[in-house]
């Protein structure tokens, strides 16, 4: 099995890669299978039904939405998030769908897009089951899949097999652990990221990887210049204002500051991170890295890399991901990356894992500290729950974020002031992490029924 950098980070909508992001893709999944088989013509209405996390926190995750777009035709990377709410209630008012946008059913979102909220299916807790009948009524196509964080999702088949994506590429220099890893490294003499452009260039040229690594950049800067300028009322009932345009308006008119509060570098950091958890609360264009709820971590500490590091580069700035996307490819084929199956250690412990190592390797470090770092960003936040308010990725989440990226520069900078000789390695605190998932209360996965989710009165 096999996972690409371009796997792990792609480009798509907000408010949650596995609540959003992969039941768009599995609902176009099962069209596209519909037409492989030649079944495509005779489907006269579809039914989803959501069950365990995608139905407790679907409404306020934009799960349902997500649905009827991926039955229409859409991707999250190529969806223009300014049409969703408009092509939904014109679903809701017509009582009518167009199947990949050239077959018209009719469609009933009481009837045909179920939650069930009692109950879950065998393999994870983001289940979800599409039905496709002919015009007598009759079953003709039955499809399970599973949206297993970060974009991520597998068919009942695959979900049966640990989960896993299947991927048979050869890779020059594969591996499934930090110890392989490093052992890699220092075999080949070679830097980590060096290492993960020798394994992309199983499916891309070198010039494609640069290429796409721009565009993964670019849409980071966009989003977080994004969302220091859109004001306004984040959707969902909270009432939550962004606070990042405030924020940025805040430290431009007193660059002064920094001369007198070195942390003020700090609020600058926390600004990046909230301005893009702000846009994928409001269903705007993120980068999923490694999923949406934990959006912020990467693209707050690549901006403290490239505005307060003397010698930031566009080099830097590949390294630092190709770096990154080596940690969260460890979690996520040794533990989860799901919030629903681990907590949200899953997903901001996670990033600010990633986010620490790709510092620690743009700030000169061997491939040894740069593991370091990322122990150093997981081991302080297991445990981390998951139970976002009102079942709407707004809080603790974006504050969360903010959080998470500061603590990622530290955990680097405690790497670098180290050797690499730690007592705790990347692997044991991967196995931790997961482990820890594990004997979490399901009310603290994504569920909306404990932690602040369960003590927040809203007012």
């Amino acid at each position: 099995m096999a996972i690409s950098t371009f796997d792990l980070f792609s480009i798509g909508i907000g408010p949650s890669s596995s609540h959003t992001v992969g039941p768009m893709r599995a609902a176009g999944r099962f069209l596209e299978r519909l037409v492989h088989d030649g079944r495509f013509q005779s489907v006269a209405r579809v039914q989803c039904d959501l069950y365990g996390s995608l139905a407790l926190t679907g409404r306020g995750h934009g799960t349902d939405r997500a649905v009827l777009m991926g039955l229409l035709g859409e991707q999250p990377e190529t969806v223009d998030p300014a049409t969703i709410g408009p092509r939904v209630q014109q679903v809701q008012d017509s009582r009518h769908l167009d199947l990949l946008s050239r077959h018209s059913i009719e469609f009933e979102p009481e009837r045909d897009l179920v939650f069930h909220k009692r109950s879950s299916l065998p393999y994870h807790p983001n289940g979800m089951r599409f039905s496709a009948f002919d015009a007598t009524g009759e079953l003709i196509a039955l499809r399970t899949f599973y949206s297993i964080g970060g974009g991520f999702v597998v068919n009942e088949d695959a979900a049966s097999e640990d989960r896993i994506v299947p991927d048979a590429t050869p890779l020059p220099h594969p591996f499934t652990s930090g110890a392989e890893l490093l052992a890699i490294c220092e075999e080949q003499k070679l830097a980590i990221w060096e290492v993960m452009v020798r394994n992309e260039m199983a499916w891309r040229t070198r010039p494609r990887i640069r290429k796409e690594l721009r565009a993964i950049a670019t849409a980071m800067r966009d989003c977080v210049e994004q969302g220091c300028h859109n004001e306004g009322v984040l959707p969902g009932g909270l009432q939550v204002v962004r606070r990042a345009p405030k924020l940025y308006r805040d430290l431009t008119s007193r660059p002064e500051e920094s001369l007198r509060d070195p942390l003020s570098i700090l609020d600058w950091v926390s600004l990046f991170a909230i301005a893009v958890n702000e846009e994928n609360a409001a269903g705007g264009r993120v980068v999923t890295a490694p999923t949406n709820g934990a959006a912020g971590i990467l693209p707050a500490v690549l901006e403290y890399y490239r505005r307060f590091q003397p010698g930031a580069d566009e080099k830097g700035v590949l390294r630092f991901l190709l770096t990154a996307a080596a940690i969260g490819i460890l979690f996520k084929e040794k533990a989860s990356i799901s919030g629903a199956e681990v907590g949200c250690q899953g997903e901001v412990g996670v990033a600010c894992s990633m986010a620490a190592a790709a510092l620690a390797e743009v700030l000169g470090g061997t491939p040894r500290q740069v593991e370091n770092a990322a122990e150093i960003g997981m081991e302080h936040n297991l445990g981390l729950t998951c139970d976002p308010v009102n079942g709407l990725v707004q809080i603790p989440c974006i504050e969360r974020n903010a959080m998470g990226a500061v603590k990622a520069i530290n955990a680097a900078r405690l790497a670098l002031r180290g050797r690499g000789d730690q007592k705790v390695s990347l692997d044991k605190v991967i196995k931790t992490m997961r482990d820890t998932g594990a004997d979490m209360k399901r009310k603290y996965k994504e569920t909306s029924r404990g932690g602040l989710a369960l003590n927040v009165i809203e007012c």
